[in-house]
């Protein structure tokens, strides 16, 4: 990752690595080494698919996240089942108590965007914003913005 990070010239400190959870079912001692030494080069890290894997409040503790991801498993049916919304809102407040910040994948509709704004959710990806893109139409997206992200998605 040095050497990359050397021979493209990046900014580390821009460079947000996601881990998934089913990585922590390996070394923990030796995973949070690696991750302390790059962290000292300025990259930071995400927790992806929160809450799907091998969950353990401890990894949050021991590993130097700076952020966690509530998996689309939670997102879909946020707004019709009870259990799903309490789990969203919960990791939102884990998220918030420990200072990282929260993303929720799989946004695909403004009345899931809303809610999990209201429970204190800031950042989201999904079909809501954009489909996967070949490089040239993220280019132009990147480089115009994106005003209206429903006729955005369904216009990809």
């Amino acid at each position: 990752m040095e050497r990359w990070v050397k021979h493209t010239g990046a900014n580390p400190q821009r460079l947000k690595l996601e881990l998934t959870e089913s990585l922590m079912a390996l070394d923990i001692r030796e995973i949070s080494q690696k991750m302390a030494n790059l962290r000292e080069h300025g990259v930071g890290f995400s927790l992806d698919d929160f809450g799907t894997g091998y969950s353990s409040l401890s990894y949050l503790r021991h590993l130097p996240m700076d952020q966690l991801k509530i998996d689309r498993s939670f997102v879909h049916d946020v707004l019709s089942d009870t259990y799903n919304a309490s789990i969203a809102k919960s990791i939102i407040v884990l998220a918030k108590n420990l200072n990282l910040s929260i993303i929720a994948e799989g946004v695909e509709t403004t009345m899931q965007r809303d809610f999990l704004s209201h429970a204190g959710c800031l950042a989201y990806q999904g079909y809501l914003f954009s489909h996967p893109l070949p490089l040239y139409r993220f280019e132009q997206l990147a480089q115009h913005g994106l005003t209206d992200p429903i006729k955005s998605a369904n216009s990809v």
